[in-house]
Protein backbone atom coordinates (compact mmCIF):
# COMPACT_ATOMS: atom_id res chain seq x y z
CA UNK A 1 0.00 0.00 0.00
CA UNK A 2 1.41 3.26 -1.35
CA UNK A 3 2.63 5.81 0.96
CA UNK A 4 -0.35 8.95 0.96
CA UNK A 5 0.73 12.42 1.84
CA UNK A 6 -1.38 13.74 4.67
CA UNK A 7 -2.50 17.07 3.96
CA UNK A 8 -2.39 19.80 6.48
CA UNK A 9 -4.75 22.96 5.94
CA UNK A 10 -2.58 25.37 7.68
CA UNK A 11 -0.07 28.64 6.44
CA UNK A 12 3.17 27.71 5.26
CA UNK A 13 5.46 30.64 6.52
CA UNK A 14 9.11 31.23 5.50
CA UNK A 15 11.78 30.94 7.68
CA UNK A 16 14.64 34.05 7.92
CA UNK A 17 17.87 33.45 9.72
CA UNK A 18 18.91 36.02 12.19
CA UNK A 19 20.90 38.66 10.56
CA UNK A 20 23.19 40.94 12.87
CA UNK A 21 21.93 44.85 12.01
CA UNK A 22 26.30 46.31 11.17
CA UNK A 23 25.84 43.37 8.75
CA UNK A 24 23.05 44.77 7.06
CA UNK A 25 24.15 48.39 7.30
CA UNK A 26 27.20 47.79 5.29
CA UNK A 27 25.16 45.43 2.90
CA UNK A 28 22.90 48.61 2.06
CA UNK A 29 26.15 51.25 1.88
CA UNK A 30 28.37 49.07 -0.13
CA UNK A 31 25.15 49.16 -2.68
CA UNK A 32 25.11 52.87 -2.73
CA UNK A 33 28.40 52.87 -3.32
CA UNK A 34 28.34 50.70 -6.71
CA UNK A 35 25.55 52.99 -7.43
CA UNK A 36 27.13 56.04 -6.93
CA UNK A 37 29.74 54.59 -9.09
CA UNK A 38 27.62 53.62 -11.78
CA UNK A 39 26.52 57.22 -12.40
CA UNK A 40 29.71 58.73 -11.76
CA UNK A 41 31.21 56.69 -14.91
CA UNK A 42 28.20 57.92 -16.90
CA UNK A 43 27.62 61.28 -16.37
CA UNK A 44 29.80 63.91 -18.03
CA UNK A 45 32.41 66.07 -15.92
CA UNK A 46 31.22 68.69 -14.01
CA UNK A 47 33.79 71.26 -15.42
CA UNK A 48 34.29 71.14 -18.73
CA UNK A 49 36.42 73.84 -19.25
CA UNK A 50 39.99 73.20 -19.40
CA UNK A 51 41.18 75.91 -17.22
CA UNK A 52 39.12 74.13 -14.14
CA UNK A 53 41.57 71.77 -12.36
CA UNK A 54 40.31 67.70 -12.71
CA UNK A 55 39.97 65.92 -9.62
CA UNK A 56 41.77 63.19 -11.57
CA UNK A 57 44.47 65.73 -12.93
CA UNK A 58 47.14 66.53 -10.34
CA UNK A 59 48.10 70.22 -10.73
CA UNK A 60 50.15 70.49 -7.66
CA UNK A 61 50.51 74.79 -8.28
CA UNK A 62 46.73 74.91 -9.51
CA UNK A 63 45.76 78.59 -8.23
CA UNK A 64 42.17 77.79 -8.46
CA UNK A 65 41.58 75.15 -5.95
CA UNK A 66 43.06 76.36 -2.77
CA UNK A 67 41.86 73.89 -0.20
CA UNK A 68 39.63 70.75 0.31
CA UNK A 69 36.84 73.64 1.11
CA UNK A 70 37.36 75.76 -1.64
CA UNK A 71 37.37 71.99 -3.48
CA UNK A 72 33.94 71.26 -2.24
CA UNK A 73 32.55 74.94 -3.48
CA UNK A 74 33.78 74.82 -7.33
CA UNK A 75 32.32 71.17 -7.31
CA UNK A 76 29.04 72.21 -5.94
CA UNK A 77 28.74 75.51 -8.16
CA UNK A 78 30.67 73.28 -11.01
CA UNK A 79 27.23 73.22 -13.24
CA UNK A 80 26.61 76.98 -13.05
CA UNK A 81 29.22 78.95 -13.30
CA UNK A 82 30.62 77.04 -17.29
CA UNK A 83 32.62 79.96 -19.47
CA UNK A 84 31.62 79.97 -22.79
CA UNK A 85 33.78 77.79 -25.32
CA UNK A 86 32.53 80.29 -28.43
CA UNK A 87 33.58 83.70 -29.01
CA UNK A 88 32.92 87.02 -27.08
CA UNK A 89 30.41 89.60 -27.08
CA UNK A 90 29.66 92.06 -29.47
CA UNK A 91 30.66 94.80 -27.49
CA UNK A 92 30.96 97.98 -30.17
CA UNK A 93 33.85 100.07 -28.11
CA UNK A 94 35.19 96.83 -26.86
CA UNK A 95 38.65 97.69 -28.46
CA UNK A 96 38.63 101.27 -28.32
CA UNK A 97 36.81 104.30 -26.86
CA UNK A 98 34.03 106.40 -28.59
CA UNK A 99 35.15 109.24 -26.68
CA UNK A 100 38.93 108.88 -27.68
CA UNK A 101 38.41 110.90 -30.44
CA UNK A 102 37.09 114.38 -28.49
CA UNK A 103 40.85 114.14 -26.90
CA UNK A 104 44.55 114.50 -28.29
CA UNK A 105 48.27 115.00 -26.93
CA UNK A 106 49.17 118.66 -26.46
CA UNK A 107 52.66 119.41 -25.15
CA UNK A 108 54.20 122.39 -27.10
CA UNK A 109 55.53 125.52 -24.83
CA UNK A 110 53.29 128.18 -23.78
CA UNK A 111 54.85 131.24 -25.24
CA UNK A 112 56.05 132.62 -22.06
CA UNK A 113 58.36 129.34 -21.70
CA UNK A 114 61.56 131.00 -22.25
CA UNK A 115 64.31 129.31 -24.67
CA UNK A 116 67.10 127.54 -23.16
CA UNK A 117 69.92 129.74 -24.81
CA UNK A 118 68.31 132.59 -22.40
CA UNK A 119 68.30 130.41 -19.33
CA UNK A 120 71.07 128.46 -19.49
CA UNK A 121 73.94 129.54 -17.12
CA UNK A 122 77.75 128.62 -17.96
CA UNK A 123 79.43 126.76 -15.02
CA UNK A 124 76.13 124.92 -14.05
CA UNK A 125 76.17 120.98 -14.63
CA UNK A 126 73.89 118.58 -13.69
CA UNK A 127 74.79 114.97 -13.88
CA UNK A 128 71.94 112.29 -13.52
CA UNK A 129 72.29 108.42 -12.25
CA UNK A 130 69.47 106.60 -12.79
CA UNK A 131 67.99 103.69 -11.03
CA UNK A 132 66.28 100.28 -11.68
CA UNK A 133 64.86 98.93 -14.55
CA UNK A 134 64.28 100.65 -17.96
CA UNK A 135 60.69 101.75 -17.05
CA UNK A 136 62.15 102.85 -13.62
CA UNK A 137 64.99 104.66 -15.68
CA UNK A 138 62.74 106.52 -18.12
CA UNK A 139 60.84 108.07 -15.38
CA UNK A 140 64.41 109.31 -13.74
CA UNK A 141 65.71 110.62 -17.23
CA UNK A 142 62.24 112.61 -17.90
CA UNK A 143 62.04 114.03 -14.62
CA UNK A 144 65.97 114.75 -15.05
CA UNK A 145 65.33 117.19 -18.20
CA UNK A 146 63.58 119.41 -15.97
CA UNK A 147 65.37 119.62 -12.49
CA UNK A 148 68.24 120.72 -15.13
CA UNK A 149 65.66 123.58 -16.60
CA UNK A 150 64.18 124.51 -12.89
CA UNK A 151 68.19 124.84 -11.95
CA UNK A 152 68.82 126.59 -15.09
CA UNK A 153 72.31 123.89 -15.68
CA UNK A 154 73.51 122.13 -18.32
CA UNK A 155 72.42 118.59 -18.69
CA UNK A 156 75.09 115.92 -18.82
CA UNK A 157 72.71 113.09 -21.01
CA UNK A 158 72.15 110.65 -18.06
CA UNK A 159 73.64 107.65 -16.66
CA UNK A 160 71.76 104.41 -16.67
CA UNK A 161 72.09 102.13 -14.00
CA UNK A 162 74.45 99.65 -14.46
CA UNK A 163 75.29 97.82 -11.27
CA UNK A 164 72.04 96.78 -9.61
CA UNK A 165 69.54 93.34 -9.59
CA UNK A 166 69.24 94.01 -13.74
CA UNK A 167 72.94 93.93 -14.57
CA UNK A 168 72.67 95.42 -17.89
CA UNK A 169 75.80 97.60 -19.08
CA UNK A 170 74.12 99.18 -21.54
CA UNK A 171 74.38 103.26 -21.50
CA UNK A 172 72.35 105.87 -22.89
CA UNK A 173 73.16 105.86 -26.61
CA UNK A 174 73.06 101.84 -27.16
CA UNK A 175 69.19 101.73 -26.17
CA UNK A 176 67.92 105.52 -26.33
CA UNK A 177 68.59 107.51 -29.31
CA UNK A 178 70.99 110.00 -27.81
CA UNK A 179 71.39 112.40 -30.67
CA UNK A 180 67.92 113.00 -31.33
CA UNK A 181 67.13 113.22 -27.68
CA UNK A 182 69.95 116.29 -27.84
CA UNK A 183 68.62 117.85 -30.92
CA UNK A 184 64.83 117.67 -30.40
CA UNK A 185 65.25 119.46 -26.74
CA UNK A 186 67.46 121.68 -27.69
CA UNK A 187 65.41 124.95 -27.01
CA UNK A 188 63.99 123.57 -24.38
CA UNK A 189 67.76 122.66 -22.60
CA UNK A 190 70.95 122.49 -23.35
CA UNK A 191 72.54 118.97 -23.10
CA UNK A 192 75.74 117.22 -23.51
CA UNK A 193 77.16 113.64 -24.21
CA UNK A 194 79.97 114.21 -21.48
CA UNK A 195 81.66 117.13 -19.27
CA UNK A 196 83.97 119.34 -21.24
CA UNK A 197 87.52 119.31 -20.86
CA UNK A 198 90.05 121.87 -20.73
CA UNK A 199 93.76 121.30 -21.21
CA UNK A 200 92.90 117.57 -21.96
CA UNK A 201 91.23 117.04 -18.80
CA UNK A 202 87.72 117.23 -17.18
CA UNK A 203 86.85 120.55 -15.86
CA UNK A 204 85.96 119.05 -12.40
CA UNK A 205 84.75 116.16 -10.36
CA UNK A 206 81.26 116.02 -9.75
CA UNK A 207 79.51 116.47 -5.97
CA UNK A 208 77.32 113.38 -5.81
CA UNK A 209 74.11 114.14 -3.83
CA UNK A 210 71.00 112.57 -3.25
CA UNK A 211 67.34 114.54 -3.16
CA UNK A 212 64.30 113.27 -1.58
CA UNK A 213 61.95 112.02 -3.44
CA UNK A 214 58.87 114.52 -5.20
CA UNK A 215 61.55 117.18 -4.46
CA UNK A 216 59.14 120.57 -5.60
CA UNK A 217 60.82 122.97 -7.98
CA UNK A 218 61.40 125.06 -4.79
CA UNK A 219 63.34 121.87 -3.12
CA UNK A 220 66.12 121.79 -5.73
CA UNK A 221 66.45 125.55 -5.47
CA UNK A 222 67.72 125.39 -1.58
CA UNK A 223 68.93 122.31 -1.69
CA UNK A 224 71.12 122.02 -5.06
CA UNK A 225 71.40 125.13 -6.38
CA UNK A 226 73.52 126.73 -3.80
CA UNK A 227 76.02 123.54 -3.69
CA UNK A 228 75.97 123.77 -7.76
CA UNK A 229 77.12 127.30 -7.27
CA UNK A 230 79.84 126.24 -5.10
CA UNK A 231 80.90 122.77 -6.90
CA UNK A 232 79.90 124.21 -10.63
CA UNK A 233 79.11 119.76 -10.66
CA UNK A 234 76.73 117.86 -9.10
CA UNK A 235 75.68 114.56 -9.69
CA UNK A 236 72.08 113.14 -8.39
CA UNK A 237 72.16 109.77 -7.49
CA UNK A 238 69.27 107.38 -7.81
CA UNK A 239 67.63 109.38 -9.08
CA UNK A 240 63.78 107.98 -10.04
CA UNK A 241 60.43 109.91 -8.80
CA UNK A 242 62.76 112.59 -7.13
CA UNK A 243 60.97 115.09 -8.69
CA UNK A 244 57.33 116.46 -7.39
CA UNK A 245 53.87 115.15 -9.09
CA UNK A 246 52.73 118.61 -9.23
CA UNK A 247 54.36 121.33 -11.77
CA UNK A 248 53.55 124.40 -13.51
CA UNK A 249 52.18 123.70 -16.32
CA UNK A 250 55.10 124.45 -19.11
CA UNK A 251 56.92 122.18 -16.91
CA UNK A 252 54.70 119.22 -17.28
CA UNK A 253 54.67 120.02 -20.61
CA UNK A 254 58.32 119.59 -20.91
CA UNK A 255 57.76 116.54 -18.99
CA UNK A 256 55.75 114.84 -21.61
CA UNK A 257 58.09 116.26 -24.63
CA UNK A 258 60.98 114.43 -23.18
CA UNK A 259 58.80 111.29 -22.17
CA UNK A 260 56.51 110.73 -25.60
CA UNK A 261 58.78 112.78 -27.99
CA UNK A 262 62.63 112.82 -27.30
CA UNK A 263 62.98 109.50 -25.51
CA UNK A 264 63.43 106.96 -28.88
CA UNK A 265 65.07 104.18 -28.94
CA UNK A 266 67.50 103.15 -31.12
CA UNK A 267 66.63 101.98 -34.73
CA UNK A 268 67.85 98.48 -34.03
CA UNK A 269 65.52 98.09 -30.99
CA UNK A 270 62.48 100.10 -32.82
CA UNK A 271 62.69 97.86 -36.06
CA UNK A 272 62.42 94.91 -34.20
CA UNK A 273 59.76 95.98 -31.77
CA UNK A 274 57.73 96.84 -35.12
CA UNK A 275 58.44 93.29 -36.51
CA UNK A 276 57.12 91.84 -33.64
CA UNK A 277 53.82 93.99 -33.92
CA UNK A 278 53.71 93.20 -37.60
CA UNK A 279 53.63 89.47 -36.87
CA UNK A 280 50.97 90.07 -34.42
CA UNK A 281 48.83 91.63 -36.63
CA UNK A 282 49.55 89.48 -39.31
CA UNK A 283 47.34 86.94 -37.36
CA UNK A 284 44.29 88.98 -36.38
CA UNK A 285 43.27 92.23 -37.15
CA UNK A 286 43.34 92.97 -32.87
CA UNK A 287 45.34 92.01 -30.45
CA UNK A 288 45.63 92.38 -26.53
CA UNK A 289 48.91 93.07 -24.71
CA UNK A 290 49.07 91.45 -21.43
CA UNK A 291 51.91 92.74 -19.05
CA UNK A 292 51.23 89.36 -16.59
CA UNK A 293 53.35 90.68 -13.55
CA UNK A 294 53.20 87.10 -12.06
CA UNK A 295 56.84 86.71 -11.30
CA UNK A 296 58.20 85.13 -7.83
CA UNK A 297 60.10 88.32 -6.35
CA UNK A 298 56.29 90.20 -7.07
CA UNK A 299 54.46 87.72 -5.40
CA UNK A 300 57.43 87.39 -2.38
CA UNK A 301 57.60 91.12 -2.04
CA UNK A 302 54.13 91.61 -2.07
CA UNK A 303 53.41 88.92 0.93
CA UNK A 304 50.46 87.77 -1.13
CA UNK A 305 49.78 84.09 -1.14
CA UNK A 306 47.89 81.63 -3.63
CA UNK A 307 47.46 78.63 -2.42
CA UNK A 308 50.84 76.66 -3.42
CA UNK A 309 50.75 75.61 0.31
CA UNK A 310 54.28 74.75 2.17
CA UNK A 311 56.28 74.81 -1.15
CA UNK A 312 54.69 78.18 -2.33
CA UNK A 313 55.46 79.38 1.10
CA UNK A 314 58.98 78.20 1.83
CA UNK A 315 59.89 79.28 -1.65
CA UNK A 316 58.67 82.91 -1.33
CA UNK A 317 59.66 83.38 2.02
CA UNK A 318 63.05 82.83 1.00
CA UNK A 319 62.67 85.23 -1.76
CA UNK A 320 61.22 87.65 1.02
CA UNK A 321 63.90 87.50 3.31
CA UNK A 322 66.01 89.75 0.97
CA UNK A 323 64.23 92.92 2.07
CA UNK A 324 64.96 93.03 6.08
CA UNK A 325 62.90 96.42 6.44
CA UNK A 326 59.26 94.40 5.64
CA UNK A 327 57.01 94.32 7.75
CA UNK A 328 55.34 90.90 8.90
CA UNK A 329 52.42 90.95 6.05
CA UNK A 330 48.84 89.53 5.93
CA UNK A 331 48.26 87.48 2.92
CA UNK A 332 44.29 87.50 2.94
CA UNK A 333 44.09 90.94 3.52
CA UNK A 334 46.23 92.18 1.36
CA UNK A 335 44.82 90.53 -1.20
CA UNK A 336 41.18 92.38 0.16
CA UNK A 337 42.32 95.21 -0.54
CA UNK A 338 43.56 94.63 -3.73
CA UNK A 339 47.41 94.77 -3.34
CA UNK A 340 47.97 91.27 -4.82
CA UNK A 341 48.68 90.81 -8.66
CA UNK A 342 45.62 88.57 -10.52
CA UNK A 343 46.06 85.25 -11.16
CA UNK A 344 47.13 84.54 -14.83
CA UNK A 345 43.54 82.46 -14.68
CA UNK A 346 41.49 85.14 -12.89
CA UNK A 347 43.38 87.98 -15.95
CA UNK A 348 41.62 85.72 -18.13
CA UNK A 349 38.07 85.34 -16.65
CA UNK A 350 38.38 88.96 -16.41
CA UNK A 351 39.22 89.54 -19.90
CA UNK A 352 36.43 86.71 -20.87
CA UNK A 353 33.76 88.52 -18.72
CA UNK A 354 34.25 92.01 -20.33
CA UNK A 355 33.76 90.56 -23.78
CA UNK A 356 36.72 89.12 -25.43
CA UNK A 357 36.55 86.01 -26.82
CA UNK A 358 38.80 82.99 -27.31
CA UNK A 359 39.89 83.80 -30.65
CA UNK A 360 41.62 86.59 -29.85
CA UNK A 361 45.30 87.20 -30.16
CA UNK A 362 47.08 87.68 -26.89
CA UNK A 363 50.94 89.14 -26.73
CA UNK A 364 52.52 88.12 -22.93
CA UNK A 365 54.80 90.62 -21.73
CA UNK A 366 56.38 88.79 -18.75
CA UNK A 367 58.96 87.39 -17.02
CA UNK A 368 59.74 84.25 -14.83
CA UNK A 369 55.74 83.21 -14.03
CA UNK A 370 55.81 81.52 -10.89
CA UNK A 371 54.70 77.63 -11.06
CA UNK A 372 55.67 78.18 -14.62
CA UNK A 373 53.17 76.33 -17.19
CA UNK A 374 51.18 74.82 -14.84
CA UNK A 375 50.41 78.26 -13.64
CA UNK A 376 49.84 79.45 -17.27
CA UNK A 377 47.53 76.73 -18.76
CA UNK A 378 44.42 78.30 -17.24
CA UNK A 379 45.19 81.52 -19.40
CA UNK A 380 46.36 79.41 -22.53
CA UNK A 381 42.83 77.41 -22.26
CA UNK A 382 40.96 80.58 -22.06
CA UNK A 383 42.99 82.20 -24.73
CA UNK A 384 44.73 79.69 -26.88
CA UNK A 385 46.08 82.33 -29.23
CA UNK A 386 49.31 83.01 -26.91
CA UNK A 387 52.26 84.63 -27.89
CA UNK A 388 55.56 86.39 -26.40
CA UNK A 389 58.58 87.57 -28.27
CA UNK A 390 60.26 84.26 -27.62
CA UNK A 391 57.59 82.60 -29.75
CA UNK A 392 57.21 85.56 -32.74
CA UNK A 393 61.21 86.16 -33.35
CA UNK A 394 63.57 83.10 -33.71
CA UNK A 395 66.69 83.13 -31.28
CA UNK A 396 68.78 84.23 -33.69
CA UNK A 397 66.47 87.39 -34.14
CA UNK A 398 66.61 88.41 -30.07
CA UNK A 399 70.14 87.63 -29.91
CA UNK A 400 71.09 90.98 -30.15
CA UNK A 401 69.09 91.62 -27.74
CA UNK A 402 68.93 88.76 -25.29
CA UNK A 403 71.99 89.46 -23.37
CA UNK A 404 70.59 93.23 -22.29
CA UNK A 405 67.34 93.05 -20.26
CA UNK A 406 66.91 96.63 -20.80
CA UNK A 407 66.93 96.02 -24.67
CA UNK A 408 64.66 93.13 -24.12
CA UNK A 409 62.38 95.04 -21.49
CA UNK A 410 61.88 97.97 -24.42
CA UNK A 411 61.06 95.24 -27.23
CA UNK A 412 57.83 94.41 -25.12
CA UNK A 413 57.55 97.64 -24.39
CA UNK A 414 56.92 98.59 -27.87
CA UNK A 415 54.61 95.75 -28.37
CA UNK A 416 52.79 96.67 -25.13
CA UNK A 417 52.31 100.22 -27.17
CA UNK A 418 51.34 99.36 -30.08
CA UNK A 419 48.72 96.48 -29.13
CA UNK A 420 45.15 97.62 -29.42
CA UNK A 421 44.39 96.73 -25.81
CA UNK A 422 47.11 97.04 -23.25
CA UNK A 423 46.40 95.13 -19.97
CA UNK A 424 48.29 95.41 -16.85
CA UNK A 425 48.17 93.51 -14.02
CA UNK A 426 48.20 96.01 -11.68
CA UNK A 427 50.38 98.78 -11.47
CA UNK A 428 54.11 98.86 -12.07
CA UNK A 429 56.45 101.16 -13.23
CA UNK A 430 55.79 99.82 -17.09
CA UNK A 431 52.03 100.01 -16.64
CA UNK A 432 52.20 103.77 -15.50
CA UNK A 433 54.41 104.46 -18.07
CA UNK A 434 52.03 102.80 -21.35
CA UNK A 435 48.84 103.61 -19.36
CA UNK A 436 50.01 107.35 -19.73
CA UNK A 437 51.54 107.24 -23.34
CA UNK A 438 48.59 105.73 -24.51
CA UNK A 439 46.23 108.62 -22.99
CA UNK A 440 48.94 110.98 -24.90
CA UNK A 441 48.49 109.42 -27.99
CA UNK A 442 44.53 108.87 -28.25
CA UNK A 443 43.47 107.13 -25.46
CA UNK A 444 44.14 103.74 -26.67
CA UNK A 445 42.23 100.97 -24.88
CA UNK A 446 44.15 100.41 -21.54
CA UNK A 447 42.74 97.97 -18.90
CA UNK A 448 43.85 97.73 -15.46
CA UNK A 449 41.95 95.30 -12.89
CA UNK A 450 40.01 96.51 -10.32
CA UNK A 451 41.56 93.99 -7.92
CA UNK A 452 40.04 94.78 -4.83
CA UNK A 453 36.45 94.56 -5.89
CA UNK A 454 37.16 91.64 -8.17
CA UNK A 455 38.59 89.23 -5.41
CA UNK A 456 36.06 88.59 -3.50
CA UNK A 457 33.81 88.25 -6.96
CA UNK A 458 36.61 85.32 -8.36
CA UNK A 459 36.23 84.18 -4.67
CA UNK A 460 32.67 83.81 -5.05
CA UNK A 461 32.37 82.97 -8.53
CA UNK A 462 30.87 79.38 -8.50
CA UNK A 463 27.63 80.35 -6.83
CA UNK A 464 26.52 82.36 -9.91
CA UNK A 465 26.04 82.10 -13.64
CA UNK A 466 28.35 83.28 -15.65
CA UNK A 467 26.16 85.79 -17.00
CA UNK A 468 25.78 87.16 -13.26
CA UNK A 469 29.39 86.99 -12.89
CA UNK A 470 30.06 88.88 -16.43
CA UNK A 471 27.54 92.15 -15.16
CA UNK A 472 29.59 92.00 -12.01
CA UNK A 473 32.54 92.68 -13.87
CA UNK A 474 31.96 94.81 -16.11
CA UNK A 475 29.87 96.93 -13.47
CA UNK A 476 33.52 96.71 -11.55
CA UNK A 477 35.52 97.81 -14.20
CA UNK A 478 33.84 101.16 -15.11
CA UNK A 479 37.00 103.34 -13.97
CA UNK A 480 39.64 101.22 -14.93
CA UNK A 481 38.96 100.61 -19.03
CA UNK A 482 41.46 103.77 -19.75
CA UNK A 483 38.29 105.98 -20.88
CA UNK A 484 39.02 109.93 -21.11
CA UNK A 485 38.49 111.47 -17.49
CA UNK A 486 38.68 108.56 -15.69
CA UNK A 487 41.22 110.39 -13.12
CA UNK A 488 40.25 113.35 -12.27
CA UNK A 489 43.15 116.12 -13.24
CA UNK A 490 46.03 116.22 -11.01
CA UNK A 491 45.29 113.22 -9.51
CA UNK A 492 47.67 109.88 -9.46
CA UNK A 493 51.04 109.85 -10.28
CA UNK A 494 51.91 112.25 -13.76
CA UNK A 495 53.54 109.77 -15.53
CA UNK A 496 49.92 107.55 -15.70
CA UNK A 497 47.85 110.63 -15.79
CA UNK A 498 49.32 113.12 -18.01
CA UNK A 499 46.31 115.47 -17.45
CA UNK A 500 48.52 118.68 -17.91
CA UNK A 501 49.19 117.52 -21.60
CA UNK A 502 45.55 116.29 -22.90
CA UNK A 503 43.15 118.95 -24.68
CA UNK A 504 40.18 118.64 -25.44
CA UNK A 505 38.80 118.64 -29.51
CA UNK A 506 35.46 120.18 -29.32
CA UNK A 507 32.95 121.43 -26.81
CA UNK A 508 31.56 117.86 -27.16
CA UNK A 509 34.21 116.72 -24.98
CA UNK A 510 33.43 118.73 -22.00
CA UNK A 511 29.54 116.69 -22.33
CA UNK A 512 31.57 113.36 -21.45
CA UNK A 513 30.13 111.88 -17.72
CA UNK A 514 33.54 110.99 -16.33
CA UNK A 515 33.69 107.21 -14.71
CA UNK A 516 36.18 108.89 -11.88
CA UNK A 517 37.81 105.58 -10.07
CA UNK A 518 36.65 105.25 -6.30
CA UNK A 519 38.10 105.87 -3.68
CA UNK A 520 40.21 103.55 -1.62
CA UNK A 521 41.75 103.47 1.41
CA UNK A 522 45.31 103.55 1.92
CA UNK A 523 47.04 102.26 5.15
CA UNK A 524 50.53 102.74 5.07
CA UNK A 525 53.36 101.41 7.01
CA UNK A 526 53.02 102.97 10.28
CA UNK A 527 49.14 102.16 9.90
CA UNK A 528 48.01 105.62 9.63
CA UNK A 529 45.12 105.45 6.75
CA UNK A 530 43.49 107.81 4.20
CA UNK A 531 41.29 108.30 1.44
CA UNK A 532 42.06 108.71 -1.93
CA UNK A 533 41.73 107.70 -5.34
CA UNK A 534 42.94 104.25 -6.25
CA UNK A 535 45.75 105.49 -8.75
CA UNK A 536 47.80 106.16 -5.34
CA UNK A 537 50.67 108.14 -4.87
CA UNK A 538 53.98 106.90 -4.62
CA UNK A 539 55.81 105.68 -1.30
CA UNK A 540 58.51 107.31 0.43
CA UNK A 541 61.77 105.77 0.33
CA UNK A 542 60.70 103.43 3.57
CA UNK A 543 57.60 102.37 2.21
CA UNK A 544 58.38 100.62 -0.65
CA UNK A 545 55.65 99.33 -3.04
CA UNK A 546 55.80 96.30 -4.67
CA UNK A 547 54.06 97.49 -7.96
CA UNK A 548 57.14 99.58 -8.29
CA UNK A 549 59.26 96.62 -8.97
CA UNK A 550 60.69 96.69 -12.86
CA UNK A 551 61.34 92.76 -12.62
CA UNK A 552 60.52 89.91 -15.22
CA UNK A 553 60.66 92.13 -19.01
CA UNK A 554 63.61 90.21 -19.83
CA UNK A 555 62.98 86.31 -19.08
CA UNK A 556 60.94 83.97 -21.32
CA UNK A 557 57.77 83.06 -19.98
CA UNK A 558 57.69 80.00 -17.50
CA UNK A 559 61.15 80.02 -16.49
CA UNK A 560 61.08 79.61 -13.29
CA UNK A 561 63.64 76.24 -12.57
CA UNK A 562 61.87 73.43 -11.13
CA UNK A 563 64.91 71.69 -10.37
CA UNK A 564 66.24 71.05 -6.95
CA UNK A 565 65.92 73.34 -4.06
CA UNK A 566 69.90 73.94 -4.62
CA UNK A 567 69.12 75.71 -7.94
CA UNK A 568 66.73 77.65 -6.34
CA UNK A 569 68.54 78.71 -3.61
CA UNK A 570 71.23 79.94 -6.18
CA UNK A 571 68.68 82.33 -7.58
CA UNK A 572 67.80 83.45 -4.53
CA UNK A 573 71.60 84.22 -3.51
CA UNK A 574 72.82 85.02 -6.71
CA UNK A 575 72.43 88.78 -6.58
CA UNK A 576 70.96 89.78 -3.11
CA UNK A 577 69.69 93.69 -4.31
CA UNK A 578 69.55 96.67 -1.64
CA UNK A 579 65.89 97.15 -1.13
CA UNK A 580 66.22 101.48 -1.93
CA UNK A 581 67.71 99.98 -5.60
CA UNK A 582 65.03 97.68 -5.86
CA UNK A 583 62.44 99.23 -5.14
CA UNK A 584 63.63 102.77 -5.30
CA UNK A 585 60.23 104.16 -6.41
Amino acid sequence: MGFQRRRHHHVHRWVIPAVPATYALSVAALLLLVVVACQSLLAPPLLDHPSFPHPHRPNHHSLLLKSPVELQRNVVGADTFRVPSGGGSPVSDLWDSKQAKYFHGCSNASSEFAKAKAITQPNRYLMIATSGGLNQQRTGITDAVVAARILNATLVVPKLDEKSFWKDASDFAEIFDVDWFISSLSKDIKIIKQLPKKGGKVIGTPYTMRVPRKCAPKCYETRVLPVLLKKHIVQLTKFDYRLSNKLETDLQKLRCRVNYHALRFTDPIQEMGERLIQRMMAKSKHFIALHLRFEPDMLAFSGCYYGGGEKERTELGAIRKRWKTLHTSNPDKERRHGKCPLTPEEVGLMLRALGFGKEVHIYVASGEVYGGEETLAPLRALFPNFHSKETLASKEELAPFAAFSSRMAALDFIVCDGSDVFVTNNNGNMARMLAGRRRYFGHKRTIRPNAKKLYSLFMNRTSMTWETFTSKVRTYQKGFMGEPKEVRPGRGEFHENPSSCICENSKEASGITPHIQPKVEIRNVKGNSSSRESTETLPSDEESDWRDLDYGENTPLGSLPNGTDQEYDLIIRSEVPDLEELLSD
